[in-house]
């Protein structure tokens, strides 16, 4: 009994890591502690002196039950309009709990997933292991079952398509978070001129309404368009608030208990180069206004 309550000791230990690992690949927590659970079943089944790692067995495991749960999810998103985007980690007054700002330390808002979302899971699993947690390519081959030149291939090419996107702000929360109290005030005043300063001239729309919605669309390009589309949204700007999404600047949409959506901004140069609006209320469940 000794040997399994200091084995679960360690485990504790490692769950955050896990967890922050499944959660990059996954895009909710409830997906990411099902991942991270499952990892445990395993361990608690596995004669614990043949593994010699435990921090890397874990991370093996939790990356592999990662990857097959986002092939299943894969094959049964052909039908999706829109952009998908991951639960939302929201904080309107303050900053993240430690545990969601444990979650996020290392995102670069919800524009990463959307371009995630494009990869294989093959590649977003090297990428995520690679370039976020500096998993050894060796390892990593390991998860995928290729060669260490395969896994490094297989991230080379996801890094390509993350950096062809304008995803990082280049400035910081502060800064961003005044560029978005700007449009907000312009958005309620009805000053569209001021909106249309703010936004940059290839700025893209992205909502994610969840399956069947009929507020799904695929994504808007271009200043004009989005700004026709900020018309259409014009009668909520009353109803918004500054918020931090997934450590970046944004905004919560709805009125006290009755919560509309959330939306991430991407700021650089001064200006808004992405909104990405999460209203699939099925991802909404843990914020609250």
């Amino acid at each position: 009994m000794r040997d399994r309550d200091f084995l679960a000791e360690r485990f504790e230990r490692e769950r955050p890591q896990l967890r922050r690992i499944a959660y990059r690949m996954l895009g909710t927590r409830a997906d990411a502690d099902d991942a991270v659970q499952e990892s445990w079943i395993r361990l608690s089944r596995t004669d614990e002196s043949s593994v010699q790692n435990l921090g890397a067995w874990l991370r093996t495991v939790v990356a592999r039950v990662s990857l097959d749960m986002l092939r299943a999810r894969r094959s049964r998103r052909e039908e999706f309009v829109g952009s998908w985007m991951p639960e939302p980690i929201v904080a309107i007054d303050g900053s993240p709990t430690p545990e969601d700002e444990a979650l996020i330390a290392d995102g670069v808002g919800l524009a990463l997933y959307v371009v995630l979302e494009t990869l294989t899971p093959a590649e977003r699993l090297a990428f995520v292991l690679h370039d976020t947690f500096a998993v050894p390519y060796d390892e990593i081959a390991s998860i995928v079952g290729r060669s260490p030149e395969a896994a490094r291939q297989l991230a080379s090419r996801a890094r390509r398509r993350v950096r062809g996107a304008r995803l990082e702000p280049d400035t910081g929360l502060a800064e961003q978070q005044e560029v978005v109290q700007a449009f907000l005030s312009a958005a309620r005043e009805g000053d569209f001129d001021a909106l249309l300063e703010l936004l940059d001239p290839e700025v893209t729309l992205r909502v994610d309404a969840g399956p069947d919605s009929p507020l799904a669309q695929p994504p808007i390009v271009g200043a004009d368009a989005v700004l026709a589309e900020a018309r259409r949204w014009s009668a909520m700007a009353p109803h918004s608030r500054p918020a931090i999404v997934n450590g970046v600047a944004g905004a919560v949409i709805g009125r006290p208990g009755e919560l509309f959506g959330v939306v991430a901004v991407t700021v650089a140069g001064g200006r808004i180069t992405a909104f990405d609006f999460i209203v699939d209320a099925a991802k909404l469940t843990h914020v609250t206004i």
